[in-house]
């Protein structure tokens, strides 16, 4: 379903406040933005609002979550204030919710919600680890409780000089809330936040296909590989989930992630705000050092008191921003964000359920639902494919994650089909920007024989599909180097240094615009907070008389 917007020409001339990017952040700015009394108006290059959170029918009669796949990071106060379960926001919660089939073998790995299934299951490979892994669960969401206030309030900046105000010393109260949380375990902690994943997993647990399995949430959608530093960061930041009360819990979205960008739209329309697809962005007009409105490519002029910019930090300051408007230093920093992306997403119809039990009769098993991870049966598996992107090549055997969303969600495919999301790394940007479609194609043949190692016939129930690599994510979705976060989630790039050192937050150096994107903290996926935290910043900047 195609979200209703306005017409071109229902564009006023004048809003309080222009949103850059209908992204689902972009959504969530423009709805607190109105809730704050101040007119808003949406403009979206493409047909469709939803950035990466879109659900698109690229086979005839199924539908595919291009992008963005699952749900999980949405923060609860945006869920709760911007009331998307009564909007018609549907969730179908998973459980399992990991299945590591092993190659050459009837062995499997099934992880879910409860604690006897999973000792049973873990138990195949190591009762040591099996016994060891509930307390590794409980100390993970113990990490989460305390730092999980942390992604619904703006970073304090560092990059500030003189003397030290009130305010200032009130935006460090979550920090140190935060440091008392972690009393007991700040030793743990610090060490899933700088060490490799492999280094954290191997101080736990000795079985290999459970540590894969757990490291693949350190790896997903980044560059790093499972002997790097940063990468248990990377794993923490995919358990901060927390949907209609359950912590922890991934669910697929009915009608596919395009569902939350309508929700929010919904939401947005009820509100009073505008949104106007088919609207690119030619540039942010600026008048005396401070924004005032922006340019269409169309030539159309729309002036406003504030600009947020959903798009990435790259795009909005290098492309929307005249160069000499901005410092020399600061444009260099900002030429050097990394947005280096090892990601390829294929998008699969299928006429039946794949047979990773192999013995399957064509219904929908438990382990169909899970999050299905393939050439992940050992760390060195992961690290052979990481080392292939190194050295400047697609990984041979890569990391595949598969979900069939259609397990679930009977409204994506007809009777019998079903639709699977393949997410796929290592695969260097430079490399796949040269391809051909043809080379796209093999590419996708080689996946589909390879997880026909696991699920045997995969391949002769492709009854479409689309490959989507780095370069095309980026040309389709507007990520910047095709990465999925608006930029790497390493320590650099994080908290008080995202989206730079010298520009925490969502205020940027040319007033009344400021970002409401993914490339802001707390960074990537589905959370909705960078949009309601830029909103926030501007709405106080307009109401004390700042701007």
């Amino acid at each position: 379903m195609k979200p209703q917007t306005s017409s071109l020409q229902a564009l006023k001339k004048s809003y309080d406040a222009v949103v850059i990017g209908g992204g689902h952040n972009g959504l969530v700015a423009a709805c607190y933005l109105r809730k704050a009394g101040l007119s808003v108006a949406v403009l979206e290059r493409r047909h469709v609002v939803g950035g990466a959170a879109v659900t698109e029918e690229i086979v005839p009669g199924f539908k595919f979550s291009r992008a963005s796949y699952l749900l999980s990071l949405l923060r609860p106060v945006v869920y709760n204030d911007l009331e998307l379960k009564r909007h018609g926001l549907k969730l179908h919660f998973r459980d399992p919710h990991s299945f590591t089939p092993l190659r050459g073998s009837n062995k499997s790995l099934l992880l879910g919600g409860s604690h006897e299934e999973n000792f049973k299951q873990i138990a195949q490979f190591s009762r040591k680890d099996a016994a060891k892994y509930v307390d590794y669960d409980k100390l993970l969401f113990r990490m989460v409780d305390a730092i999980d206030p942390l992604f619904d309030v703006a970073p304090p900046s560092l990059a500030r000089s003189g003397a030290i105000r009130l305010e200032e010393l009130r935006s460090w109260q979550p920090v140190l809330q935060t440091l008392m949380g972690l009393r007991g375990i700040f030793s743990e902690t610090y060490q899933l936040l700088t060490a490799p994943i492999a280094k954290v997993l191997d101080n736990w647990f000795e079985s290999e296909p459970l540590k894969a399995s757990l490291a693949t949430d350190g790896l997903i959608g980044s560059t790093l590989g499972p002997h790097d530093g940063g990468t248990g960061y990377v794993l923490l930041h995919h358990v901060m989930g927390c949907l209609e009360g359950r912590k922890g819990a991934w669910a697929y979205v009915e009608g596919g992630m395009g569902a939350v960008s309508e929700t929010l739209a919904k939401a947005l329309r009820e509100l009073g705000g505008e949104i106007f697809t088919e609207s690119e962005v030619e540039k942010v007009t600026i008048t005396n050092g401070k924004a005032n409105g922006v340019q269409l490519k169309s030539g159309q002029a729309i002036q406003s008191k504030l600009v947020l910019s959903n798009a990435t930090v790259r795009e909005t300051l290098l492309n929307f921003v005249p160069a000499q408007t901005l410092d020399s230093s600061l444009l260099t920093q900002v030429k050097n964000i990394d947005y280096k992306s090892p990601v390829v997403k294929i998008n699969v119809a299928l006429s039946r359920i794949p047979n990773f039990a192999k013995t399957g009769d064509g219904t929908v098993q438990p382990h169909h639902r899970t999050s299905v991870h393939l050439n992940c049966e050992t760390m060195e598996v992961l690290d052979a494919g990481h080392r292939d992107f190194v050295a400047g090549r697609v990984s041979t055997f890569p990391m595949i994650e598969m979900v069939i969303p259609s397990s679930l969600d009977k409204t994506l495919a007809p009777a019998g089909g079903h639709v699977a999301l393949l997410f796929i790394q290592y695969a260097p940007y430079a490399v796949t920007v040269n391809w051909s479609q043809q080379q796209r194609n093999d590419f996708a043949q080689k996946v589909f024989k390879q997880i026909d190692d696991y699920a045997p016939g995969f391949s002769a129930s492709v009854v479409g599909y689309e490959v989507l690599t780095p370069d095309v994510l980026e040309k389709t979705f507007g990520l910047t180097g095709g990465n999925i976060f608006h930029g790497g989630l390493s320590w650099d790039q994080l908290f008080f240094a995202r989206p730079l050192s010298n520009m925490t937050g969502y205020r940027t150096p040319v007033d009344g615009l400021y970002m409401c994107g993914s490339g802001c903290h707390p960074g990537g996926g589905v959370t909705g907070a960078p949009g309601r935290l830029g909103a926030a910043a501007a709405i106080k900047d307009l109401k004390s008389g700042r701007l």
